[in-house]
């Protein structure tokens, strides 16, 4: 809920963007010849050339015998909100860095680079503890950094000195481009954080923690990205003076949009959702008025290999795979479907782009869904395990599927055909739990997939307990259902209740460092049973501006009286309305 005075702040800051947007391009330039025909695109180019004179990026020398320079070219990008305004007009300067030879050019080029459970993770994490996520952007990171190899690059196009037309650039600092860099710029920023007194985490290295008594303050870098939170706003106020006296930062204020997700922040939790990418790829692919679709893939027609079928065009059906993959960081509901056709990417079929098809007419008509991460839950890890035995038709090998949960906070999924062939649903369900336990895809036999299970049930550190099928809710990513049992998952499954919640060992959560990476580490996770009575819970698959709930017919042990009720119920119209198609909110119950 808005107050009056953020309404009207909201409204001035768009009339804002939309004033500057008009003075900046909506196109980005094809070359860089019609670049200079804009006097937006001419500034950019100048606001970089500018950043390498006050970082002291290169020297203009002759170029060396025997040296050979690497060529360089402008790229022009458009940034725009969450919203999709302009903002700004970006242009870089990069090196053809194709042109180099390994040995001579680059040495070591692995730099670290947060994964997006990473990111849900912090977001979880920051909803559990109640405090705000800011973000900040290292304006031109990579010319902090500097290089040890002798690297030498043409004059910028467009820009090259008058006086001496065949002189080259001897480099100091990293350029964007060159394979080195992304390293170069990582170990720059590692250092300096460390220094400020700054720990590591013990998993995911692109995670700092600095701790002050009984505060804490948690920074996820990614590459040039940073977003960061503390149990202390004066610890966040800090860490902004801290960058600003190394860097030249952009701070942007609280976190709402940040590698492609939408994050809305509010007071009872936080929202991830992908619905402005979702109408982009709808657009991109035209389906913009294509008819919504109750499931993402039909359940009485197999997907298979169709080779007398009519080919498809591969880059195309390339692209829209590759599109919808992207949206699964914030989509387990199109998860499986989407595994199943990036199986045929090689030799797609006019079958296989029907199926394609049928995920997007099922996005038309839920755009806005996401995943909901709320303040008053718990922060006990909990995992669900399941496989498909012979469930891909091709070769007959199995599918695993698993998800985990901090609390009722989903923050990991996982779908994937396993790589070997399994002549049992009991070594179908042993691969899938080594694989939803450890995340480890790389054990070779299912001896040591199953003494794995068993070492860690017998020293505690998980808890195995058998899940009845209507409450596995990792069957949404090992097979296809009717509309009535999807919509249960997805409004449903998502809920974990923890009440009467099995609480972890409580080794694994003495430290902050282990319960950042508990989702990655392999002696960290249980299983529990989902609880059949079901409390009144926020929906983490919701819509952004309602959380739904679903009605739930089942007969209560308590009460007998009620089981004829529910029986009728079951029978008539009134099933389909409360459980397909559920139309009761919250504000309707509390009028009763």
């Amino acid at each position: 809920m808005m107050t009056r005075n953020q309404s009207r702040l909201q409204e001035m800051q768009d009339q804002q963007h939309t004033v500057l947007s008009c003075f900046l391009s909506q196109l980005e330039p094809k070359k860089a010849h019609d670049a200079l025909k804009e006097s937006c695109w001419i500034k950019a180019k100048q606001e970089e050339l500018l950043q390498f004179k006050l970082q002291d990026v290169w020297d203009l020398v002759d170029l060396p015998k025997g040296q050979r320079a690497i060529g360089t070219k402008w790229v022009f990008r458009i940034k725009r909100d969450e919203r999709g305004i302009v903002i700004r007009n970006k242009t870089r300067l990069v090196a053809q860095g194709y042109t180099q030879e390994e040995g001579i050019d680059y040495e070591e080029v692995f730099a670290l680079v947060a994964r997006i459970e990473a990111i849900r993770l912090f977001l979880a994490y920051t909803s559990y503890m109640k405090f705000k996520v800011y973000q900040m952007d290292v304006k031109s990171a990579f010319l902090y950094a500097s290089i040890e190899e002798e690297v030498y690059v043409c004059q910028p196009p467009g820009f090259e000195n008058p006086n001496y037309p065949d002189r080259v650039y001897k480099l100091k600092k990293a350029l964007y481009g060159l394979h080195q860099a992304p390293r170069a710029w990582y170990d720059t920023m590692s250092s300096y954080l460390l220094e400020n007194g700054f720990e590591r985490g013990v998993i995911d290295k692109t995670l700092f923690i600095k701790r002050k008594k009984k505060d804490i303050l948690l920074v996820q870098i990614y590459v040039d990205d940073i977003i960061f939170g503390s149990t202390r706003d004066n610890m966040c106020k800090e860490f902004e003076e801290l960058m600003h006296q190394r860097f030249k930062m952009s701070s942007m204020g609280e976190l709402t949009f940040f590698l492609g997700l939408q994050v809305q922040q509010k007071s009872d939790g936080i929202f991830i959702s992908q619905s402005k990418y979702v109408q982009d790829i709808l657009t991109k692919f035209g389906f913009s008025d294509s008819k919504p679709a109750s499931t993402p893939m039909e359940t009485h027609k197999q997907i298979i290999a169709d080779l007398e079928g009519e080919d498809m065009d591969v880059h195309h059906y390339r692209s829209m795979i590759g599109s919808l993959m992207y949206l699964t960081a914030s989509r387990p509901d199109i998860m499986f479907p989407v595994c199943v056709c990036a199986r045929f990417k090689v030799r797609p079929k006019q079958s296989h782009y029907q199926a394609v098809k049928r995920i997007f007419r099922y996005l038309k008509g839920q755009p806005r869904l996401g995943l909901w991460y709320p303040h008053d839950s718990s922060f006990d890890l909990l995992a669900y395990s399941d496989s498909d035995l012979g469930g891909a038709n091709l070769d007959r090998k199995s599918t695993s599927g698993g998800c985990q949960f901090l609390g009722a906070r989903l923050v990991s999924w996982q779908c994937k055909k396993q790589t070997t062939m399994s002549t049992s649903t009991t070594e179908a369900e042993y691969i899938a739990a080594a694989s939803c336990c450890s995340q480890h895809s790389k054990t070779k036999h299912i001896e040591i997939r199953y003494h794995f299970i068993r070492d860690c049930n017998e020293k505690k550190l998980i808890q195995v307990v058998k899940v009845h099928t209507d409450n596995q809710f990792a069957d949404l990513f090992t097979k296809t259902f009717d509309v009535g049992r999807f919509t249960f998952l997805v409004n449903t499954a998502y809920v974990p209740n923890t009440i009467n919640t099995l609480c972890p060992p409580k080794k694994f959560i003495t430290t902050l460092c282990i319960l950042f990476t508990c989702a990655l580490n392999p002696f960290s996770l249980k299983f529990k049973v989902f609880r059949q009575e079901r409390s009144r819970s926020m929906a983490s698959m919701a819509f952004i501006d309602e959380h739904n709930e679903i009605a739930m017919l089942q007969k209560p042990k308590q009460a007998a009286g009620f089981h004829q009720i529910v029986d009728f119920l079951k029978i008539t119209h009134i099933a389909h309305a409360l459980t397909v198609s559920p139309s009761i909110y919250i504000e309707h119950q509390r009028q009763f």
